[in-house]
């Protein structure tokens, strides 16, 4: 088992940590467990330094600021309401923010806040946004610490824990592998708390219903998701071509540990996170516009580079910004579908100019590409 972790680890380039609030917070003291952040930083230290790609999504924000209010760490989250808790996050977002500076300084370590609410994963505007921030940060070498929105989200609308969204964040990224932090070790058939036979299963490559019916939910406590939504962040990750480990992040250098001998759960992706992601691009049936290039761009794209606007013809459409476009030759043969980085009238503005230009036409930039590789995918004809 260990050699699988080692491999899933050694093999990803882009990696999401999910913290959950029971490790990152002591429940009677309300305050965070700062020897532990430390250690943690020391291990994605150790990572960062084999080249890897780090983003981390953490709860614990509600859970530092309900003291504030004098909420009662023994009540259940889901019983406690949402005005408290959005106040209880608002509190709690500036000590978790300072939290992670403290242990990332040590090793002088830039951190960034990142506050997300569902429509920044789902709707494609913002789900290009909030891609192009947290490439930024992971290329300019600052760990990206990531939380839901609680401040502004509703009941209806939010995740509702932070294991869905680290799965949304991994699948937005292209990240090769999930590490889900827990207070469990991974899942096993039943309940290890109740039944002391209850069997642990180390590798799962296909999550059928008889593994989703094995999941509980979250004890009374810090824990908001419980097995029930790490399971549905399994189901996320894989089907966007990301491995998750489910461990027990409650000992120091957590990391560490799992790559040692830690006891864990992998569920095994059957595809590479660049081809979900093409899958998902291409089931868009209606593109908004039409993108005309010249012979140079046609080699470019087959090539497998991205659009750039220099090899921009014309452009049809009143597409915005994110949305699908039909990208053609001159004949008016579909090329490629990809999720444009600038809208109609910006195309046009900057067809057949040099990506160097582009500041000095539009008086901004979202980037050299019109549409980037990663956005794009070939037609089969």
């Amino acid at each position: 088992m260990t050699t699988l972790i080692n491999d899933a680890i050694k093999n990803a380039g882009r990696i999401v940590i999910k913290i959950g609030s029971a490790l990152l917070t002591n429940e009677k003291s309300g305050l965070v467990r700062q020897n532990w952040l430390n250690s943690l930083a020391t291990d994605v230290e150790e990572l960062l330094k084999q080249n890897k790609e780090i983003v981390i999504v953490s709860s614990g924000a509600i859970a530092l600021g309900r003291k504030s209010l004098g909420i009662d760490y023994t009540d259940s989250p889901s019983s406690i309401p949402l005005e408290l808790k959005q106040a209880s996050a608002a509190l709690g977002q500036v000590q978790l923010s300072k939290a992670y500076e403290a242990a990332f300084t040590a090793h002088s370590r830039m951190t960034a806040l990142v506050l997300l609410s569902p429509k920044d994963t789902e709707e494609r505007k913002a789900h290009l946004n909030a891609r192009a921030t947290l490439l930024t940060l992971m290329k300019n070498k600052s760990i990206a610490i990531i939380n839901e929105n609680d401040t502004v989200s509703t009941a209806e609308i939010r995740f509702g824990d932070n294991d869905r969204l680290a799965a949304r964040v991994a699948q937005m990224i292209g990240a090769d592998l999930l590490i889900q932090l827990s207070t469990t070790d991974g899942l096993y058939d039943s309940d290890p708390t109740q039944n002391k036979d209850a069997k642990h299963i180390p590798v799962i490559n296909d999550l059928t219903q008889d593994y989703l019916d094995m999941a509980g939910d979250a004890p009374k406590g810090l824990s908001t998701g419980g097995m029930k939504s790490k399971l549905e962040a399994a189901r996320i990750s894989m089907a966007a071509g990301v491995d998750m480990i489910i461990t027990s992040g409650q000992v120091e250098n957590p990391l560490k540990a799992l790559q040692n001998n830690g006891t864990a759960t992998l569920f095994k992706a059957s595809e590479k996170p660049l081809s979900a992601r093409k899958k998902w691009i291409s089931s868009y049936l209606k593109t908004l516009g039409d993108v005309i290039i010249d012979e140079g761009a046609i080699t470019a794209l087959k090539s497998g580079k991205s659009l750039l606007p220099a090899g921009i013809v014309k452009v049809r459409g009143n597409f915005q910004y994110g949305d699908p476009v039909s990208i053609n030759d001159s004949e008016g043969n579909k090329l490629a579908i990809g999720l444009c980085s600038y809208s109609a009238d910006e195309a046009r503005n900057i067809c057949g100019c040099k990506s160097i230009a582009i500041s000095e036409v539009l008086g901004y930039s979202r980037g050299d590409e019109l549409v980037h590789r990663d956005n794009l995918v070939l037609h089969q004809a």
